[in-house]
């Protein structure tokens, strides 16, 4: 009787290779895979909805977007400069969120009937959309920025038949005074300004570096001690407008907020007058009374006087900087009018532009 044969051996004399297996950890991980892509989708969509009401939960103290609702002609060309930018970068932004999702979903694990195509490397229509589009955007951009840095320079004089009011704006600790050198008053924490008046702000610190900035209104510029400033605002329209100062000085910061009032001509005549009736006139004293840090999260009230001690815009300068008081501070004011005069006749070549962007 003949014995059944043995299963051959292989080459290596070790017998019949045994199907490998794989390690429990790959294993668990393509469970897991096949289980999210039958995730059922209501729950797919109930997570998307939950990231949505964070999102909406986190915008909802953003109720009152001043920079997007401008008050004056700065503060529209500014705003029109910020929507181009958007809309201009939301062409490549948007297109790329769609098809990442648009990708995901007809290349998932599930999806039998999607092109498997591992070894596809290239594609001229690809590489010219890729590299296209994002050019001509950065193209658009710079136009932009470039003629819009020119157009919008704070120290360009703003096109208009009135004149402007000249007001020199100082950064205390922690509060706005304002001095009307034309009107002979000052303000402390108020600011007052006919409709449809340009008015050229100077602005100097007599403490840390600070940033004036009036939100609706436009411009933002830094307040330096021994240094002088310039910016040109405009009101469009009667209104109170929130000023502050946007560069963190201090424990007092949160409170150096200040108020600017955009009213009629007449109804600014009205205030000069009432500024006018105060008792108390703004000299050295009184200035250095001011001068004092206001105490933390008690913001300074407002303060009218009548009349303000000659050259005392430049005296604080002074302080920081000898060598452009008073004489020099002169010179200097000289030199820049004629910058802003050079500025003026090309910004009247331009009134269209600045009018409608």
């Amino acid at each position: 009787m003949v014995a059944p044969l043995a299963p051959a051996a292989d080459a290596s004399g070790l017998g019949a290779p045994e199907k490998a297996t794989p390690p429990p950890a790959a294993a668990r991980l393509r469970a897991q895979l096949r289980a999210g892509s039958r995730t059922p989708a209501l729950v797919r969509a109930l997570v998307s909805g939950a990231w949505v009401c964070c999102a909406a939960l986190l915008l909802a103290g953003c109720s009152e977007m001043a920079v997007l609702s401008p008050a004056g002609e700065v503060g529209a060309q500014e705003k029109s400069v910020i929507v181009f930018a958007c809309v201009l970068m939301l062409l490549v932004v948007v297109p790329v969120i769609v098809l990442t999702l648009v990708f995901a979903w007809r290349y998932r694990e599930s999806n039998q009937k999607a092109v498997y195509a591992p070894d596809w490397s290239h594609s001229t229509t690809v590489e010219l959309v890729a590299w296209t589009i994002p050019t001509l955007v950065v193209i658009a951009l710079a136009v932009r920025v470039w003629t819009s840095s020119f157009q919008l320079d704070p120290a360009r004089p703003l096109v208009s038949s009135a004149e402007p009011i000249r007001v020199e704006a100082i950064a205390l600790d922690w509060k706005w005074l304002f001095i009307y050198p034309d009107q002979n008053v000052a303000v402390l924490n108020e600011l007052a300004m006919p409709v449809g008046v340009p008015v050229s702000f100077h602005i100097t610190s007599d403490t840390v570096m600070n940033s004036f900035y009036i939100p609706q209104l436009g411009g933002q510029v830094y307040a330096m001690a021994g240094m002088q400033t310039r910016l040109n605002l405009v009101a469009d329209r009667p209104g109170v407008y929130d000023g502050m100062s946007s560069q963190f000085s201090g424990e007092g910061f949160s409170g150096m907020r200040f108020q600017a009032i955009g009213m009629s001509q007449d109804a600014f005549g009205q205030w000069l007058h009432k500024v006018r009736q105060s008792p108390v006139a703004l000299h050295r004293a009184d200035y250095e009374r001011l001068a004092v840090p206001t105490a933390p999260g008690a913001g300074h009230p407002t303060e009218y006087f009548s009349s303000v001690q000659p050259q005392l815009f430049a005296d604080i300068m002074g302080k920081y900087a000898p060598a452009v008081h008073p004489a020099a501070l002169s010179a200097l004011e000289t030199a820049t009018g004629a910058q802003a005069s050079h500025a003026g006749g090309s910004a009247s070549r331009h009134a269209g532009e600045m009018a409608h962007p």
